[in-house]
């Protein structure tokens, strides 16, 4: 267990070094660029870095550390529960980005600006998970540090199933955080993060479950066995058509693109009663015809006759 023990320092370690980044630049920088760039980018550092750790422990540990899977998922879950409550509102997920943008939450020049903090934090992630490895502070990442020289693709099914896994694992993530987002995060953590790790689950042993395109180009796009046009096709075409699809399943519409809803008829919720026009004393042969366009005041004043 000693392994086990060294990755779980590195993983309080990271939330550690991460919320004191946080910290700091919410005190001393503006608001705009706490929460559009550092905001973001300590958000990816600190999913990157435990997302790579954690495959350590999944591909090596059975077999180097003995670790079971009901371990392993329990750990992740753990991982993606700290996660959720101490982004401090970040997304660390250019689709999550995005999505916000085509919802009109959220401007062109922020998102791509956090967009760029999230690929920056994932490779200031990569670089630090690295120089961890070569410490070699145990047998499971004496074996990482060798294998790192010549990862193989986190892909391990064939190009079309594998975006369509990235897809529809991007698809239900999307539509059960656009369902949440306005419940309690008591409520809306432990759900998300129970969802992610069944999704991890079922989606793992296929494409490593990323449903998250920066992550995917940090950890795997580097890797052999499959082209850049390849990864790309299924870690970013995969996520961010699942992302638009809850959208439009959602809303009916792409806010940002449109402004009448392509699914939904939209019936008017309060429905206006019509309202007769007063009669005379004496006008009882034929009501008005106020609702025709021919005025209101079409009144047979029946007692001139």
């Amino acid at each position: 267990m000693a392994g086990l023990n060294v990755s779980l320092s590195f993983f309080f370690a990271t939330f550690a070094l991460c919320q004191a980044a946080r910290r700091a630049s919410k005190a001393l920088l503006p608001r705009g660029a706490y929460a559009h760039f550092v905001r973001e980018a300590a958000g990816a550092a600190q999913l990157g870095a435990c997302c790579l750790e954690m495959r350590v422990l999944v591909e090596i540990g059975p077999w180097a550390g003995g670790f079971s899977p009901d371990l392993l998922l329990t750990l992740l879950f753990l991982l993606f529960l700290g996660h959720r409550a101490t982004l401090d509102g970040a997304s660390a997920n250019p689709t999550v980005s995005l999505q916000e943008f085509l919802l009109v939450e959220a401007s062109l020049p922020s998102t791509l600006l956090k967009l760029a903090a999230q690929a920056l934090g994932m490779q200031a992630a990569g670089a630090l998970t690295r120089l961890f490895w070569a410490w070699e502070l145990s047998d499971m990442h004496v074996l990482q540090n060798l294998m790192d020289l010549h990862c193989s693709s986190a892909l391990r099914t064939a190009v079309p199933h594998g975006a369509l896994v990235e897809g529809s694992g991007a698809f239900f993530f999307h539509l059960t955080f656009l369902h949440l987002r306005n419940t309690l995060p008591v409520y809306r953590v432990p759900a998300v993060a129970l969802l992610v790790t069944v999704m991890a689950c079922a989606a793992g042993p296929l494409t490593s479950a990323f449903f998250n395109p920066t992550l995917a180009a940090s950890v795997t796009f580097h890797c052999s066995g499959h082209t850049l046009v390849q990864y790309a096709q299924v870690y970013w075409l995969g996520p961010l058509t699942g992302m638009v699809l809850a959208v439009l399943l959602y809303h009916g519409r792409l806010p940002r693109l449109f402004q009448r809803n392509l699914f939904y008829s939209q019936k008017n919720k309060y429905r206006i009663p019509r309202v007769k026009p007063a009669q005379g004393p004496g006008d009882t042969q034929r009501p008005a015809e106020g609702c025709r366009g021919q005025g209101l005041g079409r009144h047979g004043v029946g007692g001139s006759r």
